[in-house]
């Protein structure tokens, strides 16, 4: 847990940050305050790594939903009115990060560092691949049911594409390499490297299909709310993640 000078430093980059994603119409300005209320329990928590691999995904989240905002203005595809994402798209996908944070950074720690670390990029890994997943496969120009693989109209919920699926591959991989690099140079304790990448990269890609189905089966019939099948994807990741790990007998 930072103390002192260092807890201050990262209460001011916190800050910053959220300020600077609310002047760049990355969130709304409620978003931006509860996401810079989380952050901050998460870099005292879990440290500057965390931070940091939180705030490029907000970063690389902006620029996919700016991608050819146009097209998506058109298809009435796009997120908020230019861009910008709310409350309930912040507290989605930030509580599972935050709540790993605090488990391994109280004393005597919830979880070990090296698990921390693996699971915390694992629900990273959802957010992206589900965030890239959406922004570039509504512009595909077409989409399928995850469960019945019948045409289904882009950005439905459960809809799927090559493009979509793809983007979201990529993201989680990008992820796992970006959040290795972060955690090597801050000194954080990991598991073995490629099973550190293999494992992220995976759970991400397979709670976004999770998200689907949750979206076709759930969210359509209106029993899910978006952040709550948000909410839901990521967490399946990180259990699978501490599933596999359980499994092969890493232990938490």
């Amino acid at each position: 847990m930072l103390l002192g000078t260092s807890a201050i430093i990262g209460i001011v980059a916190t800050l910053a940050l959220a300020l600077g994603a609310v002047f760049g119409r990355a969130l709304t300005p409620r978003a931006g305050g509860v996401a810079a209320v989380f952050g901050i329990v998460i870099v005292l928590f879990a440290g500057f790594p965390y931070l940091a691999l939180l705030a490029l995904f907000v970063a690389a989240s902006a620029l996919a939903t700016r991608y050819r905002f146009a097209d998506k203005q058109r298809q009435h595809v796009q997120e908020g009115r230019a861009g910008e994402r709310g409350v309930s798209n912040v507290v989605a996908h930030i509580l599972v990060p935050t709540a790993l944070a605090v488990a391994g950074g109280v004393s005597p720690p919830l979880l070990t560092s090296s698990t921390t670390a693996l699971l915390f990029a694992s629900a990273i890994a959802f957010g992206a691949a589900d965030t890239f997943a959406s922004e570039f496969g509504v512009l595909a120009g077409h989409a399928t049911s995850i469960l019945s693989g019948k045409p289904v109209p882009p950005g439905t919920n459960g809809g799927v594409s090559r493009t979509g699926q793809f983007a979201a591959l990529a993201a989680s991989v990008t992820t796992a390499l970006v959040a290795l690099g972060l955690f090597w140079a801050f000194g954080t304790p990991l598991p073995n490297v490629i099973v550190f990448v293999l494992l992220v990269t995976a759970v991400g890609f397979i709670a976004c299909q999770v998200d689907s189905v949750l979206g076709e089966l759930l969210e359509n019939r209106g029993a899910l709310s978006k952040g709550s099948t948000n909410f839901l994807g990521m967490l399946s990741a990180v259990a699978v993640a501490a599933a596999v790990l359980t499994f092969a007998g890493a232990g938490l």
